[in-house]
């Protein structure tokens, strides 16, 4: 990981720790930047209200111009998330598939996380039997 991309995500991982979006906290496993945790709540007035959900982040070296790859750790019954915790968000995918750009980041992405719970996506479902 570039100096410049450290020091990017050093800033997000800060301001994830002192103003950080309603229901989301984040923070490195061990030493590693590019190695995160972060927890998530359920949204109000959602099935998942009151849930606190584990994720597993992995930053590639190549971040912000290539996007984490994110996964649930905590199970959840969801249609845009699979058993394995996999996520299918845009947000979390390359253009021209998906809508990643450099300036998203750490605390934008997981808020959009968020919001995926509380909307889910029924047009592209990775679990078909919920969807249906």
């Amino acid at each position: 990981m570039s100096a410049t991309a450290a020091a990017r995500l050093r800033k997000e991982l800060s301001l994830l720790a002192t103003d950080p979006p309603p229901g989301i906290c984040a923070w490195p496993v061990g030493d590693s930047l590019t190695h995160l945790q972060a927890q998530v709540e359920g949204p109000d007035d959602t099935p998942y209200a009151r849930g606190i959900f584990l994720l597993d982040i992995l930053v590639p070296d190549s971040y912000p111009f290539e996007p984490p790859k994110v996964r649930f750790v905590t199970p959840i019954y969801h249609p845009n998330i699979d058993s394995g915790g996999r996520i299918c968000l845009d947000t979390l995918k390359m253009r021209p598939a998906g809508s990643w750009t450099p300036s998203i980041n750490i605390p934008t992405l997981l808020t959009t996380i968020r919001t995926l719970i509380a909307h889910p996506n029924g047009d592209d479902g990775l679990m078909p039997e919920i969807v249906s």
